[in-house]
């Protein structure tokens, strides 16, 4: 049965924003580039999509890929695995790039999360793993 997250898709409009984010201040390792479609990122044992919602409600054109159109509107969210000790200077990164911190707290189990937005609206945070008991 499931066994746990394979990937996380979030919706941008502009790919190029993104690639810069995601990338440069986030550096993760791009996968693949398509275009103005999409950019995959590896994240961990995981994959980071990044569509552009535009180009996904498409219908696949003749030989490609049958994967059904898809998208949305507005903010999406995701949250990245940093360790406890790891999150200062996650900090300390994104607002020496110039990204502002929304919000910065202990759950009420102890666990930290840090909360900051990409180019697109989405609301990133970055959490300590014990948020869900996991080591």
């Amino acid at each position: 049965m499931i066994e746990g997250m394979l990937e996380t898709a979030l919706y941008v409009d502009d790919l190029d924003a993104a690639e810069a984010f995601y990338g440069g201040v986030l550096q993760l390792e791009m996968i693949a580039r398509a275009g103005n479609r999409h950019i995959f990122y590896r994240c961990g044992p995981g994959v980071l999509l990044l569509f552009n919602p535009q180009e996904t409600v498409k219908p696949a054109p003749e030989g490609a890929l049958p994967v059904p159109p898809h998208g949305t509107s507005g903010a999406g969210h995701a949250c990245f695995r940093v360790a406890e000790t790891a999150l200062d200077a996650m900090v300390a990164h994104l607002l020496a790039h110039g990204i502002a911190i929304e919000s910065d707290f202990r759950w009420p189990g102890g666990a930290r999360s840090i909360y900051f937005r990409d180019p697109a609206g989405n609301s990133l945070e970055c959490a300590s793993p014990s948020l869900w008991n996991i080591q």
